[in-house]
């Protein structure tokens, strides 16, 4: 069932402030989306995930068009070999854990996360040379098992790529293209269980137009920000996500 007029309208606002901003960072519309749209009664976190995977995909093949180039293809793929098994190993483990040590697990997450973006928002200071292929794997595959476990693979992304020496266009396009892997893996694996049921097509189908108009602003009228600016909004982007991972889980031990 489709949500009322008002709902559907506040839903296609709160998508194309998220899909802006992932245009223009290369991440943050699945945390956009599901703290402001699924406290609102739009639809299940289950449907809107689904939603997020399908409009992830239309935002990336626009976003990237003519930017390819900006992404170093040896880094992507040691990056893409290392995350999918390890989103696999996630889900694996947390089959396996009890919800009290799930939970426990969760908020040192959300802690680490937290200092991490405490640290670099004050002070984003970059590395002298790029990382190498290793370290980006490893990074990788940690983010592709926090995604397994808890639904978020950005944080350790973001962390690790806006700490490097590369330009923001390089960064945008490299997040966007491991975001878009993510989505389509998701979106199979989904669409073979049979979960995509009608009110996420039409769903997605509204938003499309919102999604395209999002991603030309973005990559047309970025907001005029220094590189050391944006790295600060997204360490402070990072901040919240460990809070958002944190508070959830807090009043199970109080």
């Amino acid at each position: 069932m489709l949500p009322d007029i008002f709902l559907l309208v506040c839903f296609v606002v709160i998508m194309f402030v998220a899909v802006y901003f992932h245009t223009v960072t290369g991440f943050g519309v699945a945390m956009i989306v599901m703290a402001l749209a699924s406290g609102m009664g739009i639809a299940s976190v289950a449907a809107l995930a689904s939603i997020i995977s399908l409009i992830t995909l239309v935002n990336s093949a626009m976003a990237l068009r003519g930017d390819l180039h900006h992404i170093n293809w040896r880094i992507a793929t040691g990056m893409i070999v290392s995350i999918l098994p390890a989103s696999v190993l996630g889900v694996i483990v947390l089959n396996y854990l009890s919800s009290t040590a799930a939970d426990a697990v969760q908020i040192l997450l959300g802690l680490v996360i937290v200092y991490g973006g405490i640290s670099f928002a004050f002070r984003p200071h970059v590395l002298e040379r790029v990382s190498g292929l290793a370290s980006f794997m490893a990074y990788g595959f940690v983010g592709g098992f926090i995604g397994g476990m808890f639904g978020i693979p950005g944080p350790p992304l973001i962390f690790q790529f806006y700490r490097q020496p590369m330009s923001l266009p390089q960064i945008r396009s490299f997040l966007i293209l491991i975001n878009a892997v993510v989505a389509g893996s998701r979106t199979l694996f989904v669409g073979a269980q049979g979960q995509l049921d009608a009110n996420i097509w039409t769903l997605s189908a509204i938003c499309l137009p919102v999604v395209a108009v999002a991603t030309w602003a973005g990559r047309r009228y970025p907001p005029p920000l220094a590189p050391q600016t944006m790295r600060r909004i997204a360490f402070a982007v990072l901040f919240l996500m460990g809070v958002g991972l944190i508070v959830p889980v807090v009043p199970a031990y109080l």
